[in-house]
């Protein structure tokens, strides 16, 4: 089994700044791409930014130049500073992987379970 564990997320001021991290634990062979969504209410999941294998990170254009994301390959681990925070990013902010466990049944995709981040004006 995979498990992808979101933390760091929290309330913050316009302005203000977080750091986001999701660990990936399991059985784990290959890790293909890491990204982060998000979904505020009543609107549907967007990708906020991802990284895959060799790769610069792909971010959406409401967050570049304020989010930088960044991977730890040694921890399994993904992050999301998240820097110039403005209420329209209040969210919740799920972390989402693509791996190989086994190289028989090929990759699959993991979501975690959320982490919300509020940005109050």
């Amino acid at each position: 089994q995979v498990q992808l564990v979101e933390s760091g997320g929290g309330l913050v001021q316009s302005g203000g700044s977080l750091r986001l991290s999701c660990a990936v634990s399991g059985n784990i062979f290959t890790i293909h791409k890491m990204a982060w969504y998000r979904q505020a209410p009543g609107n549907q999941r967007a990708l906020v930014a991802a990284v895959t294998n060799g790769n610069m990170p792909n971010y959406a254009d409401f967050v570049k130049g304020r989010f930088t994301a960044s991977r730890d390959h040694a921890k399994n681990t993904l992050y999301l500073q998240m820097n110039t925070l403005k209420p329209e990013d209040t969210a919740v902010y799920y972390c989402n992987a693509v791996i190989t466990s086994d190289v028989r049944q090929g990759a699959k995709n993991y979501w975690g379970q959320g982490t919300q981040v509020t940005v109050s004006s």
